[in-house]
């Protein structure tokens, strides 16, 4: 790919001006191919995730070391064909973004690091603090805050060095992000962190104590001289880290916070009372029924017993299990399956969930 950065020319002001067509028109096959290929590579695992209906904090994990993958593999190539530099096309240059044809660089530049111990570094905290987030926020809401940890950190660099030339790169705003966020609704949890130069279980306000203080102390250090030239994008970090942490003070609802933990007795109470009524309102009306359908009498049973105990989590899941075994879908008469998702059991029907996913 050829160098774009020589036909930049400066305004009275000295800001960077490009002609809205430059990168469509340096644009070469083999650059095309390698884009594709990058894309693809960092689809892929979501697709699964999805597919087989598992976390897409892990998916982010392997989504960011496949694509760093290619980055290796091109970073020891002197052909040609081979001759691409993702980071010109994908990396967040600040001085560019007054150019809504650079907007894709506030998500690409996520999925780009300078070397395998930053995105080691990343994927770390994404497993470690991601994981048991997802576990409580669910697929969605995890993926909204993890981005607005890198929109944040964008933001954030950008605002702070507007005239930049040098490339933003890497998922650490989100990694902060997340932390950001689980600080935000769970600061008593304990996840197993390497902190303080010890691998073991530290709340999570500990943590984000610990890491955020760090951040803003090399920041001033930076301001102050007293430290030298830095490649770190530590204002990315805290904007990352604070804009997650305010958008999951408002995805978050108050009793789902409560509902996976709160050092408030009476509150823990009342949600779980609360959340034993929805249960079992949600089995009252049963699609069988619904649909006119006549049921057995052992599968009427079944549902009584469903109806009296699934307000408790193992015996819902029993009940549901049999239940599965000794009927079918009411809309295509096939095969129907008890199924978990984010820690609540349900029916679905196998040919499709539009046929069934109940209660």
């Amino acid at each position: 790919m050829k160098n774009f950065i020589d036909k930049c020319s400066l305004d009275r002001k000295g800001a960077y001006i490009l002609d809205e067509d430059w990168r469509w028109n340096l644009l070469e096959i083999s650059d095309l191919f390698w884009i594709i290929i990058i894309l693809i590579l960092a689809f892929i695992p979501f697709f699964y995730a999805y597919k087989d209906k598992t976390g897409v904090s892990l998916a982010m994990v392997l989504s960011l070391l496949l694509v760093h993958f290619i980055q290796y593999f091109l970073s020891f190539s002197d052909n040609s064909v081979f001759s691409f530099e993702p980071i010109e096309i994908f990396g967040l240059i600040p001085a560019f973004m007054n150019e809504g044809i650079h907007f894709h660089r506030f998500v690409t530049a996520a999925w780009l690091h300078a070397d395998w111990l930053h995105v080691l570094s990343n994927i770390l905290v994404i497993a470690l603090v991601g994981v048991p987030l997802e576990q409580k926020l669910g697929s969605k809401r995890w993926l909204i805050v993890y981005s607005m940890g890198f929109i944040g950190g964008n933001l954030a660099w950008i605002f702070t060095h507007p005239d930049s030339m040098n490339p933003a790169i890497g998922a650490s705003g989100a990694a902060f992000g997340l932390l950001g966020a689980y600080m935000a609704c769970w600061p008593e949890d304990k996840i197993e962190f390497p902190l303080l130069f010890l691998i073991r279980a530290w709340p999570v306000w500990l943590i984000a104590f610990i890491r955020v203080g760090v951040e803003i102390f090399q920041i001033y250090s930076v301001q102050a001289g007293t430290s030298g030239e830095t490649n770190v994008a530590h204002m990315a970090h805290l904007g990352g880290f604070f804009l997650s942490y305010v958008s999951a003070k408002i995805i978050v609802k108050e009793k789902d916070i409560l509902a996976y933990g709160n050092n408030n007795k009476n509150e823990q109470i009342e949600i779980s009372r609360l959340n034993r009524q929805e249960m079992l309102s949600q089995l009252d009306n049963d699609p069988w029924t619904r649909h006119g359908i006549e049921l057995a009498e052992n599968v009427s049973r079944i549902l009584n017993k469903l109806r009296e105990e699934g307000d408790e989590r193992e015996t819902r899941r029993a009940w549901l299990e049999e239940l599965a075994e000794q009927t079918v879908c009411p809309i295509c008469n096939g095969e129907i399956v008890a199924d978990e998702r984010n820690n609540i059991y349900f029916l679905k029907c196998v040919k499709s969930d539009n046929h069934l996913n109940w209660p």
